[in-house]
């Protein structure tokens, strides 16, 4: 690889440190907005006790964008939500809750109430955007309630994406069969919510391997357009056929939020396949 190469894909390494401080920066906005209504929920239910169920239940001063308090007694039951769950309102969730939540859930109980605001990580359907995305809930026990107050976590940094696409590669080049079989089994660890991989044969053009869609597998990859129509696949065979990395910009489908967003690629040339991860603007 050339010298301006590598400045080049320096350039992109130093990008992707850019988009991690964004998405770092955003994620402690959240974790101190979600904390600071939480704080304010514990205070009006000292001075209100289960009076204050009233207030969280609806649209006003504890529901904050996608942030709102919720509250479970120690027995699983939903006893107040500003978000979608208020439908669960004097539901038994406990038994309904995935595996992750139950966790969540049994582990909230074990904690003293003394011991303050805890915080824990689960999957819970995104009302903004109808999507099962990933949150991160802040709670403390009082008595015999939990109050909570969550955030979804943001987008995929360019250092995620970074990180994926030199996995990936390295594993490619240690296993090719065993890797190309991981991916388009939709799991072992390249596919991460909005992250995923593809990989293209150069050799044919055609793609090998596919994170989220497994009827591009085999298809022409040099014929891939946006969806306005603008080609995608072949500037992209056509970079990587002159320099071992890269990246590239277009349009394309967010696989969690199921909208066409702006989509920043990595590229990566690994024997005689290009593999590439790519994350997604706001």
């Amino acid at each position: 690889m050339g010298f301006l190469h590598k400045v080049a894909w320096l350039g992109v390494m130093l990008l992707a440190g850019f988009g991690q401080a964004s998405a770092a920066t955003t994620a402690k906005d959240d974790s101190q907005a979600a904390i600071a209504l939480l704080e304010k929920a514990l205070a009006y239910y000292h001075d209100n006790g289960d009076k204050a169920f009233a207030a969280f239940s609806r649209q006003g001063e504890f529901v904050d964008k996608d942030r709102y308090v919720f509250v479970v007694d120690t027995k699983g039951v939903m006893l107040a939500s500003g978000g979608p769950s208020s439908a669960l309102i004097g539901r038994d969730v406990s038994d309904v809750l995935g595996p992750d939540l139950q966790k969540t859930f049994k582990d909230a109980l074990k904690v003293p109430e003394g011991n303050g605001i805890q915080q824990a990580e689960y999957r819970w359907q995104n009302w903004a955007d109808g999507k099962v995305e990933r949150k991160h809930v802040f709670y403390q026990r009082v008595g015999q309630r939990i109050l909570a107050v969550g955030y979804y976590l943001p987008r995929a940094s360019a250092e995620q994406a970074m990180a994926l696409l030199n996995k990936a590669a390295t594993d490619l080049g240690k296993d090719e069969k065993g890797t190309l079989m991981a991916i388009n089994s939709l799991k072992g660890g390249y596919l991460q919510d909005d992250l995923y991989v593809f990989v293209v044969d150069l050799d044919t053009q055609r793609y090998v391997a596919h994170g989220t869609n497994l009827r591009l597998i085999n298809t022409d990859f040099s014929k891939i357009k946006d969806p306005e129509g603008k080609p995608v696949g072949e500037p992209i065979l056509a970079l990587i056929a002159k320099q071992d990395y890269g990246d590239y910009q277009y349009r394309w489908k967010n696989p969690v939020t199921g909208k066409v967003e702006d989509k920043h690629a990595y590229l990566k040339k690994v024997g005689h396949f290009l593999v590439a991860v790519g994350y997604y603007s706001p």
